[in-house]
């Protein structure tokens, strides 16, 4: 039975570990005191308090596994301390946070206020982003069902070998090679209406992804049809130099950039330059490995 009687005294510093517990066993399938250690800076007599006051608060929710050194998440498991939605994990992920720790009161912690852009939620349940983060995390295969905006076998079990998540800013996808067509591709995080992590162990990683490892440089200018004072002003927001921006991107990602950007990929410069106020200059060259992502 779960012992919620201190929960509220439990000062902000524990908080913050015990939430750290929960996310790290659940999204990753095992939670240790080397985890611990490293994320807080914590001695290892530290690391194993924290981890025996989650048990002491939660017993039902870990168990030890000798295998791993560390805690799994048992089938009973409900997080006490943390929000596991991934719109609020995923971030954590990509900012490298430990946790998500919420303010005191409703003033700016810098006193500073910030507004952000509404965007709809495009993930899917949270179970279905562990298993793919569990399979990230001990290079396994995962099974899942993927619906493609191009393909009538939607229905299909796919096998992929995920290997890194990617934050195009508009939606997550996870970049794994794809057994059926024998290569590596992105997969929308949102449109995967199930996934199963398998046993088997992945025979790919990210060493063998060319277009991962790669990168390639983006030249960028602003678009010939504006006015010489507004290309200016784009080339002082960019920090750009020489009159032309340039940016280094993996070239799996290059397309993403661009269409983030509102880049003009037409070999004509033929669209609006209000709405797409950037150019491509070396659109021969990024072509072959972002072409999907050209007007």
């Amino acid at each position: 039975m779960t012992n919620t009687g201190h929960f509220q005294d439990i000062k902000q510093t524990a908080r913050q570990r015990l939430q750290y517990i929960e996310v790290m066993a659940y999204y990753t399938g095992v939670v240790s005191r080397s985890d611990l250690t490293r994320t807080f800076g914590i001695s290892d007599a530290a690391a194993t308090k924290t981890l025996k006051q989650y048990n002491d608060l939660v017993p039902e929710n870990l168990a030890y596994q000798h295998s791993d050194f560390g805690f799994i998440p048992t089938a009973n498991f409900q997080a006490i301390f943390a929000d596991l939605s991934p719109q609020t994990v995923l971030p954590m992920i990509a900012a490298n946070l430990a946790t998500a720790a919420p303010t005191t009161g409703e003033s700016p912690v810098y006193g500073i206020p910030v507004d952000t852009l509404p965007q709809p939620i495009r993930l899917p349940d949270k179970s279905i982003v562990a298993s793919i983060i569990r399979a990230i995390k001990h290079q396994q295969k995962v099974e899942i069902i993927y619906n493609s905006m191009t393909s009538s076998e939607n229905t299909e079990p796919r096998f992929i070998e995920p290997h890194s998540l990617v934050n195009s800013g508009l939606r997550w996808h996870v970049r794994a090679y794809n057994e059926k067509n024998y290569d590596f591709r992105d997969f929308v995080l949102s449109r995967i209406s199930r996934a199963t992590l398998m046993s088997a162990d992945a025979e790919s990683s990210a060493m063998y992804d060319d277009n991962w490892v790669e990168t390639a440089q983006l030249q960028l200018a602003p678009h010939p049809a504006l006015s010489k004072l507004q290309q200016q002003g784009l080339l002082l927001d960019y920090g750009a130099k020489d009159d032309m921006i340039e940016l280094s991107v993996r070239r799996a990602l290059a397309g993403y950039v661009l269409q983030k950007l509102s880049v003009d990929t037409t070999a004509d410069h033929s669209l609006n330059p209000n709405a797409y106020p950037l150019i491509l200059l070396n659109r021969e060259e990024v072509e072959s490995f972002a072409g999907w992502s050209f007007l």
